[in-house]
């Protein structure tokens, strides 16, 4: 069962600033999706490529956002239907999403994940890779993906400065690259902030956040 006070005041909140919410229903029943679903809501995330498949199927017109870390053999699963693949972390990664892209002869839009946190646990490019991206001839070639923009996950700590300024480290980045004249990087979306973090992210320039456990509460990974 949702929160419906919660995501009511969430809604409000991202569109009076321009900011598109994604539904991070990870590990949720399709009937809390369906709840949020009924209010209108068509923004969903998922971090697994099976569980996505399975609610892709369940609700074929949702735009569903892949969040999490993505393999290079699970692509083929979700290339049909995604409509955001937040997390690409390497051209290698860019290369496949763009072959199965054009084997369902669609083109596939994505985010390039930066690393912004003092965790090693976190993936995402540092500012040499984005680099090597950015100025990689090859990439002008791939005419089955499109680069969004860009997105980043802050510290897990609760000082609020060192969040701000991984958020702020991504905005400067983001507006440097977005004046790149690409055909295939079109950088219009920042993708930073989630259910702990969403408030300092959207003041620092975020145009889009992921929150889960607001709406849905905690997740049971037992259940």
């Amino acid at each position: 069962m949702i929160n419906t006070e919660a995501y009511k005041n969430l809604i409000e909140e991202c569109t009076t600033k321009n900011v598109t919410l994604v539904a991070v229903s990870k590990t949720k029943p399709v009937t809390d999706i369906l709840e949020l679903y009924d209010f209108g809501h068509r923004d969903f995330g998922e971090n697994y490529v099976q569980e996505l498949v399975d609610k892709y199927e369940a609700f074929p017109n949702i735009k569903w956002h892949f969040i999490g870390h993505l393999q290079t053999n699970k692509v083929k699963y979700i290339a049909p239907f995604v409509s955001l693949i937040h997390g690409v972390d390497s051209f290698k990664l860019l290369k496949e999403i763009n072959k199965q892209g054009e084997k369902n002869k669609r083109i596939i839009n994505c985010l390039l994940q930066i690393y912004i946190a003092e965790e090693e646990t976190k993936f995402g490019l540092n500012e040499d890779e984005l680099d090597d991206i950015f100025g990689s001839e090859e990439l002008k070639s791939l005419k089955n993906i499109k680069i969004s923009g860009m997105m980043g996950m802050a510290s897990f700590t609760e000082n609020e400065e060192t969040i701000r300024n991984e958020f702020r480290y991504l905005k400067t980045l983001f507006n440097s690259y977005k004046k790149l004249s690409i055909t295939n990087c079109q950088l219009s979306i920042l993708s930073m902030g989630m259910s702990a973090d969403y408030k300092i992210a959207i003041e620092e320039g975020s145009t889009m956040v992921r929150i889960g456990s607001l709406i849905f509460g905690e997740r049971n990974y037992n259940a």
